[in-house]
């Protein structure tokens, strides 16, 4: 089993708030993946005293260790309770119902002999790639089904579309999110490898064009996930130097991480 992970900030002036762990069973079979990538809050929302780091910290480090030694929670229960243990943690201090009460995209997955369990939340990635090569990516295009005119501006977004029906859904301190996650299970012997990335690392395909997903997974098992966000990087920098950053009309640089795991 080959795994590799990877991240890097969108600005080395503020915390990564992108979160990513893996782990394996001491016995030796299987195991587990989980990608956070933190919803950055506008400037002066103050509603709440933690930051995301501190948000994506709990809310991954509860995953993990349910995903590890809870095998008999599906992963959408194990998504609700991680999300009401993390919420518990500063509902004495922090108003939780604020729309922008710290949240995070998720992707989870769970492998054993028999399958490949997968959890999408959000708009980070989680791509599997089956022996003869195809590659399926694992996509919520909720907010791709977004109107624009919607996300004109973050008080209108939080208002009308964000975590509400007709919109779209990240973890924050609802559990019932866990509901409306896109969800599945493979077969083990129909995946031969599987990768996770947040919203800064598939702009290689999705902002950039670079590739379709099987070649984001192609260059992710050759030159590894630093190599993906490197690749990034460079774009990045040749849109800054040609203008065009403005015409995309999003930030320069974005949190970025990549998980590559070769059964």
């Amino acid at each position: 089993m080959r795994i590799e992970l990877a991240t890097a900030p969108g600005d080395p002036a503020r915390p990564n708030e992108d979160w990513a762990a893996t782990a394996l069973p001491a016995a030796g079979r299987g195991g587990v993946l989980v990608v956070l990538d933190g919803v950055t809050p506008p400037p002066g929302n103050g509603d709440c005293v933690h930051d995301v780091p501190w948000y994506t910290a709990r809310l991954g480090g509860a995953l993990t260790e349910l995903s590890g030694s809870r095998r008999d929670m599906p992963l959408t229960e194990i998504l609700a309770e991680s999300i009401r243990r993390t919420a518990d943690a500063h509902r004495g201090t922090c108003d939780l119902s604020h729309p922008r009460t710290p949240q995070a995209t998720v992707v989870l997955a769970r492998w054993d002999e028999e399958a490949v369990e997968h959890l999408v939340l959000s708009d980070s990635a989680l791509l599997l790639e089956s022996p003869d090569g195809v590659v399926r990516a694992v996509l919520d295009d909720r907010l791709d089904r977004v109107p624009r005119s919607v996300l004109v501006s973050d008080d209108v977004a939080d208002a009308v579309a964000r975590n509400r029906e007709g919109g779209f859904f990240t973890a924050a301190a609802d559990p019932s999110v866990a509901e409306v996650a896109v969800s599945g299970r493979t077969p083990r012997g129909a995946v031969r490898s599987l990768a996770a990335l947040t919203d800064g690392a598939t702009r290689w395909v999705e902002m950039f064009r670079e590739g379709d997903w099987g070649g984001c997974l192609a260059l992710l098992a050759k030159a590894g996930p630093q190599g993906v966000i490197d690749r990034v990087r460079e774009l990045e920098r040749a849109d800054v130097d040609a203008g065009r950053t403005f015409l995309r009309g999003s930030k320069t640089h974005d949190d970025a991480t990549a998980v590559y795991v070769e059964l």
